[in-house]
């Protein structure tokens, strides 16, 4: 088995604990003074590049989920937690039609959860939703989570 390695710098170890106990709804396997791992199985990693937006380098993380009840099940973790979060709704994004919210932990690291449920031929135009609306098109991320995206850093 592989598995994908990520190594986030924090300003403070027990606020991002607990952010990411919320998140992630497990406690560390791992606690020292100033170092915490989660050995997760589940989620599994879902690795993207591309050239898009600005500086090349982190543009955030994410949680890829299987079904509206896993999605509903991580925001409604974070926001009893008291963590803000945004909710996209149905979006067309990285060529994939998804249901997405975002959030930010404490140090502004840029967290996606979604579901995806259909491919498309576009990196982010609006698609129309399984109800017969327009569904959104931005796919960025918020500049501040509780808020609308900041439009010129998208996908």
């Amino acid at each position: 088995m592989k598995r994908l390695h990520l190594h986030v710098r924090v300003p403070d170890l027990a606020v991002a604990i607990r952010f990411y106990g919320d998140l992630f709804g497990a406690e560390p396997s791992t606690i020292k003074s100033d170092y915490a791992k989660w050995m997760l199985d589940d989620p599994k990693v879902n690795f993207a590049i591309s050239t898009r937006g600005g500086a090349a380098g982190l543009d955030h993380l994410g949680i890829q989920v299987d079904d509206a009840a896993e999605l509903a099940a991580v925001a409604a973790r974070l926001e009893s937690a008291g963590h803000a979060t945004f909710d996209k709704g149905e979006t067309t994004c990285c060529y994939a039609e998804s249901d997405k919210a975002w959030t930010q932990d404490p140090a502004g690291l840029k967290w996606e959860t979604f579901r995806t449920f259909g491919e498309a031929t576009t990196y982010g135009a609006p698609a129309a939703s399984r109800n017969g609306n327009t569904a959104k098109a931005v796919c960025c991320a918020p500049s501040d989570a509780a808020q609308e995206p900041a439009r010129t850093a998208c996908c």
